[in-house]
Order: C-alpha cells, then structure tokens, then sequence
C-alpha cells in the first residue's frame, strides 16, 4: 500500500511536522509519588516515540492540585513537575521531535479521593448529571449529588 499523504510535511502555526503520523495523548499513569512530577521513565518513553519533526501530544496533565482523575498522572503546577516536564521536553527534542501538552482538569468528574480533605469535587453538588465519579479503586461515589 501507497499512503504518500502520511509522510508528506504539514504545517500546524509556527510547527513544521515531517510527517503527519502524531502520538496522540495515552494516560500512562507513572509519576512520581508523592510529588506528582514526571520521572525519567517519563523522559524515556516520550524519547522512544520521538522521530525528527514528529509530533507528540502528552498525556492530559492535571493544572491544580484539586484537578485529578486518576492516580500517577504527572501534574503541571508545582516546580518540581515543571522541571520533570523539562526533561520530558529536552529528551524528545533531542531527537527532533515536536511535543504539546494537553492540560486537564477534571471538574466534578474527580472523586473525593482525589481531593485534598476528601472534599467533593467542584460543582459536584446538585445539577443535572446524575453519574456518579470513581474513586481510585473503580468504585462509584457515594453521597448526595
């Protein structure tokens, strides 16, 4: 098969992709603990999937501390995470690649677990969506919404 469009160059602002494969944003869970901040397995995974003038889209990276889903995801608001993310970016820019990160906050999806003093999320109170947040654990929320 002939798919000469997947490897021609694209344009996307200032960025000049070499190809129009991209990693799409994957949760992988692995921050460090307690601090939330990428690791070096952080830096080495996004640097194996580098290629010169590809582009990578991180995974969602929470932008507050009351901004969690799940557990191990690096954040983006402590120093000590900004410098992991450095790492990350360094790494993948040492091969050529091009990477974004996608910013996230979960809203009143975040289970109280997540949240510091075991709060309810955000707007979590009253309102029309009836479904219920998971703890860390799979579980459904338990309490009034």
């Amino acid at each position: 098969m002939n798919f000469p469009s997947l490897f021609s160059p694209l344009k996307i602002g200032p960025y000049q992709l070499n190809h129009r494969l991209v990693l799409a944003p994957l949760t992988r869970m692995r921050a460090q603990k307690p601090s939330l901040a990428p690791r070096p397995l952080n830096a080495e995974y996004y640097a194996q999937r580098a290629t010169p003038g590809g582009l990578l889209i991180a995974e969602a990276s929470p932008v507050m501390a009351t901004g969690f889903g799940s557990p191990g995801v690096p954040g983006i608001y402590t120093e000590q995470q900004i410098e992991g993310w450095r790492k990350v970016v360094d790494a993948v820019h040492a091969k050529g690649g091009i990477i974004f990160l996608q910013l996230w906050h979960v809203g009143r999806v975040s289970h109280s677990s997540f949240q510091p003093g075991g709060a309810l999320a955000g707007g979590a109170v009253g309102g029309g969506d009836r479904r219920r947040p998971q703890d860390r654990d799979g579980r459904r929320q338990v309490g009034a919404l």
